[in-house]
């Protein structure tokens, strides 16, 4: 499988400026490296704070005027530059955003989903397929001339994935794409997804459901206070045991089919010293402390854990 899409050591800070004119910097996501290979669909799976939506626009490049972005990111190989972004998204690259403030008040929905075209024709090819993607998802003829405010939560919802659709991108990133869906939607969202696999494509999948990570991705990546902490093959996630990092262990145990074996802390809200996990991790040494784990190859498994960083030394 080739690969589509390659995130390396990607940072992102917000500036602001609090009591009056002191300047802070915020740094939401720290030295994140992902990727996303043709036919394949990656999950990310991470509490909210830990910097997944933020990945998605940093892709696509409509983060806001105070953030400050460092590391590498690749589209085919091609470094995606601000230009570059601009020029695929919409198209190549789509994305299902999470918030349907996404839509545009004043348009039609219909005419959103279609989008620009360069000619009549164009635009009679794109209706045809609208009219089929929002048929499939329940949104009758009557629906193409509302305007988003006459739409409920679930309608706006299959829209914006509607609309991501309709260009059958290369990379489809879907932020949070099925709450407020009804199961069959769900279901349908999932079958959609795989279809894009099947054909070739790949999709970052960001998800708070695990659920439907699991029904649905090859590979997931746990996010925690903005590090990818370990990325594994999905079946992996079936049993905690098939796990290495003790935050994924914690999250899977913590499923209601599991027994709702929760663990007592919590993420983080600023930067860290050393290993994000250290305050609550079970496992942890002086080294830990002060120092930050890279992200290493552990058979197979992405892993950010110095344990397994000096069982790859010996080895």
């Amino acid at each position: 499988m080739a690969n589509l899409l390659e995130v390396n050591n990607l940072s992102i800070s917000f500036t602001q400026y609090v009591q009056g004119l002191n300047r802070h910097d915020l740094k939401v996501i720290s030295d994140l490296t992902i990727d996303v290979n043709e036919s394949e669909i990656v999950a990310i799976l991470g509490s909210s704070g830990s910097g997944k939506s933020l990945l998605a626009h940093s892709i696509l490049g409509i983060l806001p005027y105070n953030s400050h972005v460092k590391g590498e990111i690749k589209f085919r190989g091609n470094v995606l530059d601000q230009k570059l972004k601009e020029e695929l998204r919409g198209k190549e690259i789509c994305l299902i955003p999470q918030s349907v403030n996404f839509l545009d008040p004043l348009m039609k929905v219909s005419e959103q989903a279609i989008g620009e075209c360069k000619n009549e024709k164009e635009h009679d090819t794109k209706k045809i397929k609208q009219r089929e993607i929002f048929e499939k998802y329940g949104l009758d003829e009557s629906v193409d001339d509302l305007y988003p405010f006459e739409l409920s939560g679930g309608m706006a919802r299959k829209v914006l994935l509607s609309t991501a659709l309709i260009n059958d991108p290369m990379l489809l990133i879907a932020d949070e794409p099925t709450p407020g869906l009804d199961a069959k939607s769900v279901q349908e969202t999932i079958e959609d997804i795989k279809k894009l696999k099947e054909n070739g494509k790949g999709v970052l999948l960001i998800t708070h459901e695990i659920d439907v990570a699991l029904k649905t991705a090859d590979r997931i990546a746990i996010f925690y206070s903005g590090y990818v902490i370990e990325i594994n093959k999905v079946e992996n996630f079936r049993n905690s045991e098939n796990l290495l990092h003790p935050y994924t262990k914690v999250l899977i145990d913590a499923l209601p089919r599991n027994g709702f074996n929760f663990a007592e802390g919590v993420q983080p809200l600023e930067v860290v010293k050393g290993c994000p996990y250290y305050e609550n991790c079970p496992i942890r040494s002086d080294k830990c402390e002060n120092n930050i784990p890279e992200l290493v190859d552990h058979n197979g498994i992405l892993i950010r854990c110095f344990n397994f960083e000096e069982v790859n030394d010996e080895s």
